[in-house]
């Protein structure tokens, strides 16, 4: 490391040593003994100053080793930065995820144009994003189509980022749809083939399938993680009881269990997350990864004037949602949206930032999935990540009060 910077060194080889930068390469004291052999001076102090001095000796070895690693580094042009995103175990697996990730839904190859999705990946991956969420499903395969060219394009190590996409729905035949084993292995390949990719991390069950014996989706799901297609699986808007099922099958056959559940979680879509969910982490390791942290843009009061032209609610396919906004229970929705509003601004954030923060702030969600149609929505769900510390105790009291809609155990739960 310090090779060529020294002017003088040991027999003047212009260069030093660990030892003799640190001063450890002076030689023992001693005297000959009858032997004539040179024999260390027994004195208990002496022995503790070379305990100390080995001691130091290796903490700055090590020191210089990350050095000279760092400078290899960044001659091989790879950069090590800290970065303000936290990272998460999916559940009680070892695979880490940053706790906020970038999902496809409703956004790449349909709402949005590829130069647009290109930019927002790459903004999302700079500030420590590493999971991309899609589906075979979305934009009938034009989202994961999308997702691999960036992919591709921008040609990150396959190895620092964490592709999931989920199984269900794939084409029109009856063989093309639902968890058969066919359409598990099939549907995967297809999707490995629009994402350009060798594998998936994660592949889940897009929905339960009652057609399909539970042994048939398990050892299918196991199938695909033994041939390399995928590294885990897991399951999306599945029942508790339903998830449990498979993990017994799984124990009972030796085969892979699912590793999490995504579920819809937002300040009106509480009881799973916050009461069935956490009881399968601390008893099965099953993790959330959450999607829809503002309700389809509902929480970010984009809607308490109106629908904006804009807005997903005005998308063909999303009548549905303009339909919910006109309805009692969307008017009260906006009342409680617009109070909550007034509590972001005592923390001087969004309302978006505040919703997705409490949704971070819940036990046993890993991720919480992103869902931006261009880089400000982006970084201003970003913005999330500050705002979580300031979440206390008090202040979620001060929220669920406002909602009112706080899950509670029943007796017969709590019995059990």
């Amino acid at each position: 490391m310090f090779t060529g910077r020294a002017t003088v060194g040991s027999a003047g080889k212009g260069k030093f040593s660990v030892e003799e930068l640190y001063g450890f390469n002076k030689k023992p004291k001693g005297g000959k003994g009858n032997s004539g052999k040179l024999e260390w001076k027994k004195d208990p102090k002496e022995k503790q100053e070379n305990r100390l001095a080995s001691q130091i000796l290796e903490a700055a070895t090590k020191l210089m080793e990350r050095r000279r690693l760092e400078i290899y580094l960044k001659e091989c042009d790879v950069i090590m930065e800290q970065r303000d995103m936290p990272y998460r175990n999916l559940g009680k697996s070892g695979l880490r995820v940053s706790c906020l990730g970038l999902g496809t839904w409703v956004t790449f190859g349909s709402q949005i144009s590829d130069e647009m999705a290109e930019s927002v990946m790459t903004l999302a991956f700079d500030s420590g994003v590493n999971l991309f969420d899609t589906a075979e499903v979305y934009a009938s395969g034009r989202a994961e189509a999308t997702l691999g060219k960036i992919l591709k394009k921008k040609a990150w190590r396959r190895s620092s980022y964490v592709v999931t996409t989920k199984i269900y729905w794939g084409g029109q035949a009856e063989t093309e749809r639902g968890l058969s084993r066919k359409h598990v292995i099939e549907g995967l390949r297809g999707s490995l083939s629009r994402l350009q990719l060798d594998y998936v991390d994660i592949v889940f069950a897009n929905r339960s399938d009652i057609n399909v014996p539970m042994e048939e989706v398990v050892r299918a799901m196991t199938f695909v993680i033994d041939q390399g297609l995928a590294m885990y699986w897991g399951t999306s808007r599945w029942s508790a009881m339903e998830i449990m099922e498979a993990y017994s099958v799984a124990r009972q056959f030796n085969l892979v269990p699912p590793v999490c559940e995504q579920a819809e979680y937002h300040y009106f879509q509480r009881d799973k997350v916050e009461l069935h969910l956490p009881e399968l982490y601390h008893k099965i390791g099953v993790g959330a990864m959450t999607w829809s942290p503002l309700a389809c843009g509902l929480l970010t009061g984009k809607y308490n004037e109106g629908v904006p032209s804009s807005s997903r609610a005005n998308i063909k396919g999303y009548d549905w949602l303009k339909q919910r906004l006109c309805t009692d229970e969307g008017k009260k929705q906006l009342s409680l949206i617009r109070e909550l509003h007034l509590l972001a601004e005592k923390l001087n954030c969004t309302s978006a930032q505040l919703a997705i923060a409490w949704c971070l702030r819940s036990e046993g969600v890993s991720s919480v999935l992103l869902g931006v149609s261009n880089t400000d929505q982006l970084l201003e769900n970003l913005g999330s990540i500050r705002v979580l510390s300031q979440l206390t105790p008090p202040l979620i009291a001060e929220m669920d009060a406002v909602l009112g809609n706080k899950p509670r155990i029943g007796k017969k739960e709590a019995r059990s």
